[in-house]
């Protein structure tokens, strides 16, 4: 009996062992594989062509621009908040918040090694990221002057000069053409926005010189950045890492021209230091999902991404709280939206289009190389066999 007790403990604690050590064996193998996830994800990032795949993996055009939708709302309906009731006017000094505060964030990101890396620097001329980082400075740092002197109407109604200007900016210097079909549904699109906004166009003489001021070096903005990214391997916080220093320099010359005196007396209490601190949180993030949708799509299509929100928002409104804008911007919304959906379906027919063509040439290419591989392959084998007879 003894013996029998003796023999089942060895059984049981060998078999307790055994399985003991089988679960350290498969806690050690899911550790391994988690750490060869980060490694990979690491080595990923330490390249800039591996940084800019996973940047195509993770966020692709339907993420790029809903994300970015999501984040201008909420940073137009901020920076009106922060102008207006909280008494913050000095616009230029807030969108220095915004890229100071972008530029902190990045460099903690750097310090652990989190930030994707820059393509070789002879690949991108530096005088590229100067230009982007000047046209950045003047695109939010007027755009935000624009929302302080004129209402949220009269700054949505610039934009709609934006398309036509890109349009033109990228037919003159990159032959980039524009078909007939989508020049007139983005003619309808503006149209319908135009009609929409009407109603709230209040502007200050001063605000409406620095609108129309504005819309060159917006249109620039999202040029250089849809190109930059499309045609070199740039990420979006690698581009903002190494231009964001440049436009923090060019906005601290454009505040003694363009604010007011004063930003030194202003009264930083917790709650106005709350609402600049959420603005500047909002500025980098509408920045960095404004790179990921440029980097995904076209300028053009950025643009009419801002036209359809200005829809979304007043359609809104009519539909949740009861608002009422009147019946032609309502009007001018659906209209605006129904020339939205023409682009976007002839978007993705082109696309589709493109994709088809792309394919056929790679099997067309694929059938002579899979002929003269396979005639290589017998004349190969013959001349095998022939020296081994």
């Amino acid at each position: 009996m003894l013996c029998s007790r003796k023999m089942l403990n060895f059984f049981i604690r060998k078999d307790v062992r055994k399985l003991l050590k089988r679960k350290d064996s498969d806690v050690g193998e899911r550790g391994r594989a988690l750490e060869d996830l980060r490694a990979s994800l690491y080595n990923e990032l330490r390249t800039s062509e591996g940084a800019k795949r996973q940047q195509q993996r993770i966020c692709g055009p339907t993420v790029a621009l809903s994300f970015n939708f999501l984040v201008s709302v909420g940073i137009i309906m901020m920076n009106k908040l922060v102008l207006g009731k909280v008494g913050f006017n000095y616009p230029i000094f807030l969108t220095f918040i915004h890229y100071l505060l972008s530029w902190f964030l990045m460099a903690v990101l750097n310090v652990f090694g989190l930030l994707p890396a820059s393509p070789p620097a002879k690949s991108t001329p530096f005088s590229s990221l100067l230009a982007l980082g000047v046209v950045m400075s003047l695109s939010n740092g007027l755009a935000n002057v624009s929302l302080n002197y004129n209402s949220v109407g009269f700054y949505q109604m610039a934009k709609i000069a934006v398309t036509p200007t890109i349009v033109l900016a990228e037919f003159v210097f990159f032959r980039k053409r524009v078909s007939c079909q989508k020049v007139l549904a983005l003619t309808v699109v503006s149209i319908g926005v135009a009609v929409a906004t009407v109603t709230d166009l209040q502007f200050h003489f001063f605000g409406a010189c620095i609108a129309l001021a504005w819309i060159i070096p917006s249109a620039v903005n999202k040029i250089l950045w849809s190109n930059l990214q499309q045609q070199e391997n740039w990420t979006a916080l690698a581009l903002m890492w190494k231009t964001t220093p440049i436009t923090l320099l060019f906005l601290v010359a454009l505040m003694p021209w363009l604010d007011p005196p004063g930003v030194l007396s202003f009264n930083w209490n917790f709650s106005s230091s709350s609402a600049v601190f959420m603005s500047a949180a909002l500025g980098f993030l509408l920045q960095w999902s404004g790179a990921l949708a440029l980097g995904a799509t076209s300028a053009t299509t950025h643009v009419v991404l801002g036209q359809f929100k200005t829809c979304v928002i007043l359609l809104g409104g009519y539909l949740l709280f009861n608002s009422n804008p009147g019946m032609s911007s309502i009007c001018g919304a659906i209209t605006a939206l129904g020339g939205m959906s023409v682009y976007t379906y002839l978007n993705l027919l082109s696309s589709n289009q493109y994709g088809a063509k792309a394919s056929s040439r790679q099997s067309s290419f694929s059938l002579p190389k899979s002929k003269l591989s396979k005639e290589n392959g017998d004349i190969h084998s013959g001349c095998c066999g022939g020296e081994s007879v």
